[in-house]
């Protein structure tokens, strides 16, 4: 009788030993993949991950809104513009930087509504400042920033509080969007090569 107790014990003890190293390994590949997927929002979103996190006040919160978004811009069909249409922005920006100097307030609110025209061209919805900023974030997240900040000063503009510098400040982070969103990329380091090497 207390053989068969023993060998009941030990048999016990054995599942409960499997049972303990099996949900250790879950816990842990649990683990490794949240810190995995973590790494991965981080190096999408850049700062943006943090202030995403920061908002929120978890780090699941914010990342369950980063995914969110990435799941949300999927489904939208972002499109990129056709060379007529660039060149159309290109130009729109061009003269709106060259009236700064007689109307700074004017040049923020056009730049605002040229960034929002480049925005629903390309396909990005225009739902209220923080989904657009959002969606805006997903692929483009290094420039996001810029776009709050801008924000940020057009709304102290409509208050009266914002400057000159500020204004000018605004309309800087407007055009980073802008380049982005239009996806011309001047070849500066093209341009001074070929500079030096025209010096030599």
């Amino acid at each position: 009788m207390e053989t068969i107790d023993t060998q009941t014990w030990i048999i016990l003890a054995a599942v409960v030993a499997v049972i303990m190293v099996a949900l250790g390994a879950w816990f842990y590949i649990r683990k490794k993949q949240s810190q995995k997927q973590s790494h991965r929002l981080q190096e999408r979103f850049g700062p943006e991950y943090g202030r995403t996190v920061n908002e929120l006040g978890s780090r699941t919160k914010g990342e369950l809104e980063l995914k969110a978004r990435e799941k949300r811009v999927e489904r939208l069909e972002i499109l990129p513009l056709a060379p007529p249409e660039t060149a159309r922005f290109s130009e729109a920006w061009r003269a709106l930087q060259g009236r700064f100097v007689d109307n700074p307030k004017g040049v923020v609110v056009q730049a605002e509504q040229l960034v929002r025209e480049l925005m629903e061209k390309r396909g990005y919805p225009m739902g209220d400042f923080e989904r657009r900023a959002g969606d805006i974030s997903v692929d483009h997240p290094d420039v996001v920033a810029n776009y709050r900040s801008a924000q940020a000063i057009a709304v102290r503009e409509q208050r009266g509080s914002a400057d000159t510098e500020e204004l000018r400040k605004a309309v800087v982070h407007y055009r980073a969007l802008f380049d982005e969103l239009l996806e011309v990329r001047e070849p500066r380091q093209e341009i001074i090569a070929e500079k030096r090497v025209a010096a030599r």
